[in-house]
């Protein structure tokens, strides 16, 4: 008939078309499907056929395959052809492979693939022309007239699914048409795409957008577009729809990054307005990339009324070595006076915030750390922040920088420079540095080589601690260097205690002990009654003085337990109580007698004992000897009950109370009121979803008039009276979820957490989520809640000394969320003050899921500022400051 033949892969001639092909082109090597290689020299693709050439092919062309998995023919030294591709190709075919040798044209058939460099095709047809080393792929129609196996096309990170496909294998260029483009997270359509290189791409009537839906929700319609692989895109004049409806409004060009990985770049601002600080951009500022371990962002808010913040981020960081972040920011604020409170129209104040952060990687110097957490401002820097509530409560700051070597387990030192500040008082103390210096117990009486049981005396161990403070106070709203140096204070402290291991006595452990401990003042402080002014005044003279305090012990422990076992028909199997007392025989004698005094702090002549050493760093030792017993009770009681979902299973344990129980002492050595005071405590998990902690201090004895403690026990079995309570506190926890849509446990929703992100970037990450709690919902969950609740109260002596007052302080912590409906969900945060000032903070959010955008409405109707916001966003990082935001701030001051 003609010389185009098929031919099957599982006779013998895919022998005779080796052989045809080592005459045509020099070298080939082929396999069988499902993947073959082409080497560097191959001229043609073959691989496995099953049907025949399409019957408009040439009727003069000659055809070969191969396809048997044994068919390989290996030439060990020829010729190379100039026409062959610089690299192999991986290919396969479902159904057919057919190759034209004249025209040098193979044709692959039904599920083609093709694997070339960085450059994969997928398709139902694929042609290439080795002599022009063009490649064709096609998509068809099945039975119905459906698309089958669109052509897919991906090099590097670009990706497309088209129509049809064009493309030269040497030059790198082609022509798409119908094509779906997929870079990055940027998806375009285009009618026409045409690849000049590997690394760009002209498009013909695009539509660019972040949403995956083949029609999707918005998008940018323009005529003209360049593609430059992973770095942007650039268009002409466009303009955008909205569920395929064109918008009025166009731009006359755009700017599309497609960047992966960190860049630097301008950062976006948003626009707010308040009644105290005016109209105002935030979050304007620049990003930059210095090198692969340092980058720095820079931010910067302005308002209309002359207010100002600037903000510098830095963070580093070094594999294997160390991580860390510096923030500096400089606050100008300028608010209006709108109450009439000052006779200028604006107040003005100026303050700062640093914020540093840094870790040593431990494997970086075994043995030796180094860290820093630093949070240094003005006192008045949190409350004149806008917008952020949890900060503007925030009135504590603290900071450490540390410095730590360990020398093989057996001595450590550490130091420390500390700060901490109250913004409400305006107070700044700063511990620069603090020395503490450790020798781990050891046995200085034992042998080196120990055969058989050891002497009592080898198991005394001997260990010591040291300690050395540095502290300095001032007021930040009269700082005065002269001051500052006359708060100057230092001390320090050494101890050594002496340790006894004795063998267990059956189920009773014993453990005797010494100790000796030493403290050093910088000052001593007098203090007397002045009858002149009716009050107390006080000396306080500079030097060196010493105290010191020596204790002797002898502990014993033990475990006791027992069980209630329930019948054989009840779900519980049995209750299991765990008691763990202990007593321990002290004696310290009285050493500090010499710097008690009595002062007298009334009218009436009323006397305390007070210490020279009373408000130093390291304290005062207590006056008066001890020789008595200390005892405690701990107590565990838990609960065993019936797997009713699979008797096969274990029971399952539920601890009741985790622990509870007291602690006191009893002084034979005192001639009166020898009875310590009670510590009780109790904690415990309620169904693995409630946590409660509660201690109290029990006062065994009664109180004068005015509160003093007075020698009379409080004991009335029959009132049920056993003493007084002074003090205590207990905080309950909880959080409930329904279930997952899909009927599973409902897992925490986290933050994603950077493992290189400071402990400092991490809690700014979680205020932000917590501020803008609409961003970060879990719509898989119905509804959730969590609450805190805290009950402290206390009895302490007045200021003058006329008797005590029980201060309360009552708190309330909730959050909370449920869906209205599967794309929307409402939810609130706040802190509620049940002492007596009633609703301190509230925020409320509402958000609506839409698939590849976000609205979000957050309100703060409570608060130092209360706020609202409106935010309409795409999800996509890459446009993420494509949005419409509306905000407003209020001050309640």
């Amino acid at each position: 008939m003609s010389k185009l033949r098929k031919i099957n892969v599982k006779t013998w001639l895919p022998i005779v078309a080796g052989g045809y092909l080592l005459l045509f082109t020099f070298y080939a090597q082929a396999g069988g499907t499902p993947a073959t290689y082409m080497r560097l020299l191959t001229d043609t693709i073959p691989s496995s056929p099953k049907t025949a050439v399409p019957g408009n092919a040439d009727s003069t062309r000659k055809a070969d395959t191969t396809g048997r998995k044994d068919s390989t023919l290996h030439i060990d030294s020829l010729r190379i052809s100039k026409d062959s591709l610089d690299a192999p190709v991986k290919y396969s075919a479902e159904d057919s492979g057919v190759l034209i040798m004249e025209t040098g044209d193979f044709y692959l058939y039904g599920k083609s693939k093709v694997d070339y460099k960085n450059l994969k095709v997928d398709a139902q047809i694929i042609s290439f022309n080795q002599k022009s080393q063009t490649l064709k792929a096609y998509g068809a129609l099945d039975s119905t007239g459906n698309p089958l196996s669109k052509p897919k096309f991906v090099q590097d990170d670009m990706e497309t699914v088209s129509d049809s496909i064009f493309f030269n294998l040497e030059t790198g260029k082609g022509l798409v048409k119908g094509t779906f483009l997929k870079q990055g997270e940027m998806f375009v359509y285009a009618e026409r795409l045409k690849k000049v290189n590997a690394e760009e791409a002209f498009a013909w009537r695009a539509r660019i957008t972040t949403c995956n839906l083949d029609t999707p929700h918005f998008a940018f319609r323009t005529r003209k577009l360049k593609v430059i692989n992973n770095k942007l895109g650039v268009s002409g004049s466009a303009y955008p729809e909205f569920e395929g409806v064109p918008m009025p409004i166009g731009i006359p060009f755009g700017i599309y990054p497609l960047y992966q990985g960190r860049h630097s770049g301008i950062l976006a601002p948003a626009f707010t307005s308040s009644e105290d600080f005016g109209l105002g951009i935030e979050g304007l500022g620049y990003y930059k990339v210095i090198n692969d371990y340092v980058d720095v962002t820079t931010k910067v808010n302005l308002y209309s009324y002359g207010g100002w913040l600037l903000n510098a981020n830095s963070k580093y960081i070094q594999r294997y070595k160390f991580t860390g972040s510096l923030n500096i920011t400089l606050q100008n604020s300028k608010t209006l006076n709108r109450f009439g409170a000052s006779k200028e129209e604006f107040s003005k104040s100026r303050s700062f915030m640093i914020n540093w952060t840094h870790s040593r990687d431990s494997r970086a110097r075994p043995g030796t750390n180094f860290s820093a957490s630093v949070n240094f401002g003005s006192t008045k820097f949190n409350e004149s922040l806008l917008n952020n509530p949890y900060q503007n409560y925030q009135n504590q700051l603290s900071s450490s920088i540390s410095y730590s070597k360990d020398w093989n387990g057996k001595y450590n030192i550490s130091i420390n420079a500390n700060h901490n500040q109250n913004n409400n008082l305006r107070l700044v103390n700063l511990n620069l540095p603090t020395v503490n210096f450790n020798v781990v117990t050891f046995y200085p009486f034992q042998k080196e080589e120990q055969i058989g049981t050891g002497k009592w005396y080898e198991k005394i161990g001997i260990g010591y601690s040291g300690n050395i403070q540095n502290q300095l106070a001032f007021y930040d709203t009269a700082f005065n260097f002269r001051r500052l140096l006359d708060t100057i204070q230092w001390g320090a402290r050494h101890s050594i205690p002496i340790s006894l291991q004795l063998p267990s006595l059956g189920p009773l452990t014993l453990t005797p002990g010494i100790s000796y401990e030493e403290r050093w003042y910088g000052q001593s402080m007098f203090a007397k009654w002045n009858t002149t002014t009716k009050r107390i005044d006080t000396t306080i003279s500079k030097g060196f003085y010493t105290a010191r305090q020596a204790a002797f012990s002898l502990a014993a422990n033990t475990r006791i337990f027992g069980t209630y076992l329930f019948g054989p028909k009840s779900n519980i199997v049995g209750i299991r109580h765990e008691v763990r007392p202990t007593i321990s025989f002290n004696y310290t004698p009285d050493m500090a007698a010499s710097y008690y005094y009595d002062l007298q702090v009334d009218t009436t002549g009323r006397k305390v004992r007070a210490s020279r050493y009373q408000g130093s760093l390291n304290g005062s030792f207590s006056e008066g000897a001890f020789g008595g017993v200390s005892f405690g009770i701990d107590n565990l009681l838990e609960m065993k009950v019936k797997n009713k979902k699979d008797t096969s299973e274990p029971d399952r344990k539920v601890k009741l109370l985790d622990g509870f129980g007291f602690t006191s002492s009893y002084n034979f050595l005192k001639d009166s009121m020898r009875l310590g005071t009670f510590n009780l405590y109790a904690r415990s998990t309620l169904f693995d979803k409630i946590n409660i902690t509660a201690t109290a201090l029990l006062e065994p004895y009664d109180t004068d008039s005015m509160g003093f403690a007075i020698n009379k026990l409080i004991f009335d079995p029959t009132k049920f009276k056993f003493g007084r309570l002074s003090s205590g506190n207990i905080a309950v926890t909880t959080s409930f979820q329904s279930k997952t849509k899909d009927g599973k446990e409902a897992k925490d929703k986290q933050l994603p957490v950077d493992p290189f992100m400071t402990p400092d970037e991490q809690q700014r990450q979680l205020q932000f989520a917590r501020a803008n709690p609409a961003e970060f919902t879990d719509f898989d969950i119905p509804w959730s809640i969590s609450f805190t609740y805290s009950l402290n109260f206390t009895r302490a002596v007045k200021a003058d000394y006329s008797g005590f007052e029980t201060r309360t302080f009552s708190t309330l912590n909730f959050n909370g969320d449920f869906s209205l409906t599967d794309k929307w969900k409402v939810g609130a945060t706040g802190y509620y003050d049940v002492s007596g000032t009633g609703l301190q903070q509230l925020s409320m959010f509402i958000t609506r899921e839409m698939h590849c955008w976000q609205l979000s409405i957050n309100v703060t109707p409570i608060g130092r500022y209360r706020s609202f916001s409106i935010l309409i966003n795409p999800k996509s990082g890459i446009l993420r400051d494509l949005r419409i935001n509306r905000s407003r701030t209020f001050s309640n001051y």
